[in-house]
């Protein structure tokens, strides 16, 4: 075997020692930075979610839950006893549905895309155009719309409920101080206990609650972005979003004018385009988007909105970084909470479905 004088071979080791080093120093050069410094003023916006989504006009109870989870999931709310709320805002799909529009009685379409119901009763109102207060009102409202479960009457719904036993104990138990319990105000109530129940936390509120590890260097660099747009502006609080009016179209214009939103309300020209600032929560799940879900992914959505509200024309990295933190915001479907139960039987005395 071949040996080097002892002196050749110390400086042969320190060459090799000096070529390794000078590739981890190259390597190093070309790697992320060890931390993300977030941005502070813009953090300062923002909230975890909280635990429940309380209301001390409906105070939650587990009677109130199981009965509106009952509800929520019964197509015998419709006319046709085809169409419930999980139809247009399936749980197991992250509360809204892969479609522009929804499908309602006899097939005919809505007008706006469905919203996902998760975190929703925390928003400080309900709908595109801010209809409804809370989630209880929400409730009321397809139930009877002629588009959506096509009940004739409110007194009609309340019939369907009062033909089966089981619903009429299921009532007395969530209402146990009133003496006619089964009525089209407390079946909202019901299901708007149970909604209140769907929160969906993700690893951005582990990392509002301290934990610096829940978010990648990306995503606390996509927040920075996101920021740096000035996204926050409109989508801030615990639900990232949901808590307040906006122009759609501040800086160019929507294409579709034909929904002028709040103004349909209001019929004040000040709200002309104005629409709630949706949620962010599950953003990546809940496609397509907009009011008229006219865009159908999540890229081109953060590019519109640079374009038509910040009059920013976002680089492709820009998106992507904002799209890497969107994806901290999904939280996992409360499986066990959303489970669909089994209903109460019909009776002969429950009404049949009308139309196809």
């Amino acid at each position: 075997m071949f040996h080097l004088p002892l002196r050749h071979s110390r400086v042969l080791a320190v060459a090799i020692g000096l070529v390794l080093l000078s590739g981890i120093v190259l390597l190093s050069s070309f790697s992320e930075p060890s931390k993300v410094e977030v941005n502070a003023d813009a953090l300062s916006m923002f909230a975890p979610l909280p635990d429940e989504m309380a209301s001390a006009d409906n105070p939650v109870t587990d009677a109130k839950v199981k009965l509106g989870r009952m509800l929520y999931y019964d197509p015998r709310l419709s006319a046709n006893q085809k169409i419930s709320c999980n139809t247009c805002h399936p749980l197991a799909a992250y509360g809204a549905e892969a479609a522009p529009v929804s499908s309602g009685f006899k097939g005919q379409k809505g007008n706006r895309n469905a919203p996902t119901v998760y975190n929703a009763a925390g928003h400080f109102v309900q709908f595109w155009d801010g209809r409804a207060p809370t989630v209880e009102e929400q409730a009321k409202g397809p139930i009877m719309n002629p588009v959506e479960m096509a009940m004739p009457t409110n007194a009609a719904a309340v019939q369907v409920l009062k033909s089966m036993p089981d619903y009429v104990v299921l009532f007395e138990q969530a209402f146990p101080n009133e003496k006619d319990p089964i009525t089209y105000n407390n079946m909202a109530l019901a299901i708007g206990a149970f909604e209140r129940g769907l929160v969906t936390p993700a690893r951005w509120d582990k990392f509002l609650k301290g934990d610096q590890s829940a978010l990648s260097k990306a995503e606390k660099s996509g927040f920075n972005t996101f920021a740096a747009v000035g996204c926050q502006w409109c989508h801030n609080g615990p639900y990232v979003g949901g808590g307040a009016y906006q122009k759609l179209g501040v800086m160019k214009p929507w294409p579709n004018q034909k929904d002028t939103g709040r103004y349909q309300v209001t019929k004040d020209e000040v709200d002309m385009m104005v629409f709630k600032v949706p949620s962010l929560r599950n953003i990546q799940k809940t496609g397509p988007y907009f009011h008229d879900g006219s865009v159908a992914t999540l890229n081109e959505a953060v590019r519109d909105m640079g374009a038509h509200q910040r009059g920013v024309e976002l680089t492709p990295a820009q998106v992507k970084s904002i799209e890497t933190w969107l994806n901290a915001l999904t939280g996992p479907i409360p499986t066990g909470y959303i489970q669909p139960p089994e209903l109460p039987k019909s009776t002969p005395q429950t009404p049949a479905p009308a139309g196809k």
